[in-house]
């Protein structure tokens, strides 16, 4: 039984575009033809690869196919620079879809990417997700590579330590007067409102907890944005764990004050597709020279 490549390509550019038209129009193919590519490959595989939903969802068969398309066009793209040949030219970029944490985006994530795409003919599809779910996504093999918490590799991947990204835990001066007036203890914390990003965000709760605090029946208010995160800190709707670089410029002129003196560590580690390919490996490089200079 062999699966080809152009059609395990195929399966890819649906799964990341979408729809079937859409991965039509990225791979210059009418939609009868992206369909009749795939249908063929279902029958000879004899199992279903795509939920004809919207936007079309793999199966765990089409988790396994997908990601061999997208290997072998990583691939691709490594032989052809081999050969000394030209990466440029319509249709000659190829599409790296990695995984990374909200926080690392908005704080130190989107340089290296824009250091990469200056030397290479890349386009980057970041999917964001919380550091203890990002893994999953290599697993289903919708992404390359992923910024997580989990030292312990995915299957077929390989994993470093970046280092760790700090928080401290910070709130308005205002909310600190009204909650806190006696200082943060475990009572005032069991009725003081915090901020979560959302509901797969767990650093609050972990705070909490390390101070004798059960999080479940404390109020909390969701705001799933980088920057309006912070903002709502800043005008008092809760507390919150900030990254060090969002909370120091509130912390100096006064927006925030901090709730202890303790920072809070989160340990974050590279996992990528266990593959030799000359720009993956570019990418991990350029990712831990970055993570050298602002997590370790």
């Amino acid at each position: 039984m062999q699966v080809d490549p152009e059609s395990a390509r195929t399966v890819a550019a649906v799964l990341d575009e979408g729809s079937f038209e859409a991965a039509a129009r990225r791979l210059l193919l009418t939609p009868s033809a992206v369909s009749q590519r795939i249908k063929t490959l279902e029958q000879q595989l004899g199992r279903i690869l795509l939920v004809r939903s919207k936007p079309a969802r793999a199966t765990e068969a089409g988790e396994a196919v997908a990601r061999f398309g997208r290997q072998i066009a990583l691939l691709e793209r490594d032989a052809i620079a081999g050969f000394g040949l030209s990466a440029e030219g319509e249709g000659a970029r190829i599409r790296i879809p990695l995984a990374v944490n909200a926080d690392s985006m908005a704080t130190w994530f989107l340089a290296p990417l824009a250091r990469l795409s200056e030397r290479y003919d890349v386009e980057f599809d970041l999917h964001r997700d919380d550091q203890n779910f990002t893994a999953r996504l290599l697993e289903s093999g919708t992404v390359m590579a992923a910024v997580t918490s989990e030292s312990e590799p995915v299957g077929g991947c390989r994993v470093e330590a970046l280092g760790a990204l700090r928080y401290v835990a910070a709130a308005s001066p205002s909310f600190a007067r009204r909650w806190f007036p006696d200082g943060v203890t475990a009572e005032s914390l069991t009725h003081a409102p915090f901020v979560d990003f959302d509901r797969r965000d767990l650093l609050q709760q972990d705070w909490l907890r390390e101070r004798g605090v059960d999080p479940w029946p404390v109020p909390r208010h969701h705001v799933p944005a980088s920057a309006d995160f912070s903002v709502a800190v800043e005008l008092g709707l809760g507390w919150a764990l900030l990254p060090v670089p969002h909370a120091e410029a509130g912390l100096a002129d006064g927006r925030l004050v901090r709730l202890d003196d303790e920072e809070f560590a989160s340990p974050l580690f590279w996992q990528q597709w266990n593959l030799r390919s000359e720009l993956l490996e570019a990418i991990a490089a350029e990712i831990r020279a970055e993570a050298d200079r602002v997590l370790r």
